[in-house]
């Protein structure tokens, strides 16, 4: 895949394409299966309610990482960069939430020959609530 953003496009103040799924046992079982995450508070709801999550089972944390990283490739391509990435795991992902992943460019600024992009993240329910709070660091090539 091309690049789809450079460095000149992004503005401080944009916001990243909203990106979206809804999420339970498939999208589970499917994200476990590439990572080994078989975990019973993940698969099973008798152990999720017995680690006091009176829904049941409950989706990976990391999978909201990967969420997040989608979605930035989504908006700024493949061939570009992420630098780093981070987040924080703040709330459950219930079975059936839809999660979506917003963002917001705080900064940009070349620093060693780098054009970094500086994007606020965060992973959001069907209601609105912040799940998973983060950011990113992107490097985008010139026009």
């Amino acid at each position: 895949m091309a690049i789809k953003m450079y460095f000149e496009d992004i503005k401080i103040g944009d916001e990243i394409p909203t990106w979206s799924r809804q999420t339970g046992f498939m999208n589970w079982n499917r994200y476990a299966a590439v990572n080994d995450e078989f975990i019973p508070i993940h698969m099973e709801d008798e152990a999720g309610r017995a680690a006091k999550n009176e829904q049941g089972a409950f989706g990976m944390g990391n999978l909201r990482y990967a969420y997040i990283v989608n979605a930035l490739y989504d908006w700024i391509g493949d061939e570009a960069e992420i630098q780093e990435i981070g987040c924080q795991f703040r709330a459950i992902n219930q079975k059936n939430d839809i999660l979506t992943v917003v963002g917001k460019v705080t900064d940009k600024k070349v620093e060693q020959g780098k054009n970094l992009v500086f994007v606020d993240t965060n992973v959001t329910n069907q209601n609105g609530d912040a799940t998973c709070p983060g950011h990113a660091i992107l490097v985008l090539p010139n026009r």
